[in-house]
């Protein structure tokens, strides 16, 4: 959740808010637009339901590389004086 608020800028919260619940997020249509462009970006395929099975999502490749992070945090023990 952490990671995904970091990418998208979103607050953690909403991010909470579209993961706690089954059904259709309950977020606006924008930042699920973000959340979905994101994963997309990172490497996840959203897959349809189709016959029995349910919709879900699994990964484009596992070399997919890592994104970088839109927000950083500066750690002053990583700083040398």
């Amino acid at each position: 959740m952490l990671d995904l608020a970091e990418r998208t800028g979103l607050a953690q919260n909403t991010i909470k808010r579209a993961e706690g619940d089954n059904g259709p997020a309950p977020v606006n249509t924008a930042n699920a637009k973000l959340m979905v462009a994101t994963l997309q970006a990172a490497g996840a395929v959203f897959l349809p339901a189709e016959g029995d099975m349910g919709a879900g999502v699994r990964l484009a490749t596992p070399l997919q590389p890592a994104l970088a992070r839109r927000r950083t945090h500066a750690n002053p023990a990583d700083v040398t004086p």
